[in-house]
């Protein structure tokens, strides 16, 4: 191709004196040689190219060095249409708007700093460009001349750079500062177009001791088959984010089905607790997720986020393995566990902690044959508070090993004063096992107690198979030197739990209570794998503790299956160490099975005031007891049977229900939509008041408050109607419900 610019004849030095004495020859403006000549060094160089084209945008001219770089000969470009030479870069900022190509060439505007990329096959190039349109004396358009550049290297770096900056280096997910801009984006879109958006944070158990025991390239890579098993449940139904750590966050579009919701959480939880092989060793990790949802739990991105994460605490909070969803209440329980973790550190001190005894009595004598100890804490202000609450918080900040410790030394020490020779279970937690010091603790409490070692029992759960198993077994043939006996907790909830049966020294197994609930019901499993369970353990010579047996069905059913001890409150709950001593020293060992007769799917007993809508007016009530399937409610007389209602919950739920049991005050109410389970102990509905339908009622926008159905309905509910029933006062809570 001949070139754009013509080429001058290069001049030549004489000598260097010539050259030393040459006069000063500036580059004029008219001097037309001498500037074309700077032109073809400037292409020469590679430090930019030129095109040109004619008026109809056909190619007239293109350096050979573009030609060259694009593996052209020099006349290939030549009469191509410079709109389908290139293809321009897509924008996806709508704050930086771009004008396309070909929209430029029609308008004949100037082209500055254009990004386009290469409409060439098997590889991608993409180049900078600039022009500017031509015209002659009589202003004809005439053409563009252009220059351009090539930018693939420094594009990639940048892309790269981008990457960098957005997206997790260990998992390739994005980070905590793409997920918080997605989130913003999508929130803002949203709010305009009324949909909903879900938050899941999804947090791992025990990942940390994996790091410490396997090392950190174990927890990289460890992190990256959880982030494989998220997407492949997840799939195309939203985007994966790792946060700091060990936790993943989740945004889920156009979802507000909390069933939906609890049953994506659940089996998330199940399949990122399932066992993994990292750097050629077996480690097992648990999870725990909090979920919010806008518009109802929050607007922006930083309430979204806070709702979800006090989600996750309370989930925490509440045992492993579990999700919550939001809920604003749970502000109140932040609270509370702050003043839990102030309180704790000195509950051992202050003497405010205690242990309680609960019997393990012989399925077919029914005799007590040993007890677990089980810990309580008795605050001075505050009452009785749940292990299921004080527990947890004491593993996370640290002081579960001491709290274990003085357990310890404290069952033994109360041990020797029973004047029956019991076993006597303590559970010890995978923080307390993990040490090093472990076995010489226990020693140092027989010794100090003077109990038989065969007298204690140690209960451990899973977990403490995490990471190193050449440690864990060598801790427990330690333990087995001493003389103790062992026992594998909760059996059955994990995904392995056979294999520790392989090599592991227990003396018992305990069935969790989860395969003793139901299994009397028509059509559960249960049965079945209890009588597998007690084979098993036959097989090992290994003893079997049923958990949580509350009805005489059940118990039936576990003696009939052969296990060999029974532990629940049909023979007893746990009770104070004094009153265990006095039961001892009146040698009352046999335990007579008190509870109901048949086993009865959980109604929980609640004494809440809500509200009840029938027709055009709203009621206050007393809610008795409540399942997923209906409630029992009390403060209406005479309501007759069939009578259709709603059920305002709270925050947003409501319950249409038909009353089918009705006696004076009282009503037996059975919801037309099942209730799902909140993650823990509750219930709630699968779908709330929207505040969008606040919104058109003429409120602001904002996340649900307590009582958003009185906001909606202020003016047509009670205005002008006249109530059917009588309400009655109602007292405080009952015992027992009669329906």
């Amino acid at each position: 191709m001949a070139g754009f610019f013509s080429r001058s004849a290069r001049a030549t030095a004489e000598d260097d004196t010539a050259l030393e004495s040459a006069p000063l020859r500036p580059i004029e403006a008219t001097d037309a040689a001498r500037r074309v000549e700077m032109l073809d060094s400037f292409e020469a160089a590679g430090l930019g190219w030129f095109w040109a084209t004619d008026a109809q945008g056909r190619i007239i001219y293109l350096s050979h060095g573009a030609s060259r770089n694009l593996g052209w000969s020099d006349d290939e470009a030549i009469g191509k249409s410079l709109s389908e030479l290139f293809i321009p870069e897509k924008v996806d900022d709508p704050d930086k708007p771009q004008r396309p190509l070909a929209f430029l060439l029609r308008a004949r505007n100037s082209i500055s700093q254009l990004n386009v990329r290469l409409a060439i096959e098997a590889k991608e190039v993409w180049w900078e460009i600039a022009g500017k349109p031509q015209f002659d004396e009589q202003d004809r358009f005439t053409g563009y001349r252009g220059s351009a550049k090539d930018i693939t290297a420094t594009r990639e770096k940048d892309r790269a750079a981008q990457r960098m900056a957005e997206y997790d280096p260990v998992t390739g997910l994005a980070n905590q500062q793409r997920m918080a801009q997605r989130l913003t984006e999508m929130l803002k879109a949203y709010r305009n177009s009324k949909r909903s958006c879900a938050l899941m944070i999804l947090d791992l158990e025990r990942f940390q001791h994996v790091n410490d025991t396997l090392g950190r390239a174990a927890g990289d890579e460890l992190l990256k088959q959880v982030a494989t098993r998220i997407g492949r449940i997840l799939g195309n139904k939203g985007e994966i984010g790792r946060m700091s750590g060990d936790a993943f966050q989740i945004v889920l579009p156009d979802i507000d089905d909390r069933g939906a919701l609890g049953d994506l959480g659940q089996r998330l939880i199940q399949m990122v607790s399932q066992p993994y092989i990292v750097s050629g060793a077996r480690a097992i990790i648990g999870a725990s997720s909090g979920v919010a949802i806008a518009p109802y739990d929050g607007l922006d991105t930083e309430e979204l986020t806070a709702a979800a994460d006090l989600a996750l605490q309370a989930a925490k909070a509440g045992g492993r393995g579990q999700y919550r969803f939001y809920s604003s209440d749970l502000k109140d329980g932040a609270k509370n566990r702050h003043q839990i973790e102030e309180d704790l550190r000195d509950a051992i001190d202050n003497h405010q902690l205690a242990m309680h005894y609960q019997p393990l009595v012989c399925s077919k004598t029914h005799m007590v044959k040993g007890c677990e100890a089980l810990m309580r804490w008795t605050h001075p202000e505050r009452g009785e508070i749940s292990p299921a609450d004080f527990i947890p918080v004491a593993e996370e900040i640290g002081i579960i090993r001491q709290m274990g410790e003085w357990a310890l030394n404290e069952v033994c020490r109360q041990a020797m004063s029973w004047p029956v020779e019991l076993r006597v279970a303590v559970n010890v937690s995978a923080m307390q096992f993990s040490q090093d010091d472990f076995p010489s603790v226990v020693k140092s409490a027989l010794a100090e107690s003077g109990l038989a070692p065969h007298r204690l029992e140690l209960e451990i759960t899973e977990s403490v198979f995490l990471g190193d198993t050449g440690r864990t077994q060598r801790m427990f043939g330690e333990l087995k030197a001493i003389g103790v006996r062992l026992a594998l907790d909760d059996f059955g909830t994990g995904y392995s739990s056979l294999s520790y049966l392989r090599n592991a020294p227990f003396d018992k197994i305990k069935i969790d209570q989860s395969f003793v609930r139901g299994a009397t019901e028509e059509g559960s499993n249960n049965a079945a794998i209890l009588s597998a369970i007690v084979s098993l353990a036959n097989a090992l010579e290994m003893e079997t503790v049923a958990e949580g047996v509350e009805a005489k069905d059940e118990l039936d059913l576990v003696t009939q299956r052969g296990a060999t001890l029974i532990q629940g409150h049909i023979f007893s709950r746990a009770i104070p160490s004094e009153d265990f001593l006095e039961r001892l020293k009146e040698g009352k060992l046999k335990y007579e099975p008190l509870g109901p007769d048949k086993y009865r799917a959980a109604r929980k007993t609640v004494f809440r005031r809500i509200g009840l809508i029938h027709e055009d007016s709203r009621y206050k009530v007393v809610m008795r007891n409540l399942s997923k399937t209906g409630a029992m409610i009390e403060g209406l007389l005479d309501v007759p049977l069939g009578t259709q209602i709603v059920l305002d919950l709270g925050g947003g739920q409501l319950a249409v229900a038909t009353v089918r049991r009705s006696k004076g005050p009282m009503q037996g109410v059975e919801f037309e939509t099942p209730l799902i389970s909140d993650g823990a102990d509750g219930l709630c509905t699968r779908h709330r008041v929207s505040p969008y339908q606040i919104e058109a009622a003429g409120r602001p926008l904002a996340a649900l408050p307590q009582d958003p159905y009185s906001l909606i309905m202020a003016e047509q509910i009670g205005a002008n109607s006249r109530k059917k029933f009588v309400e009655v006062e109602v007292g405080g809570p009952k015992t027992g419900s009669g329906y």
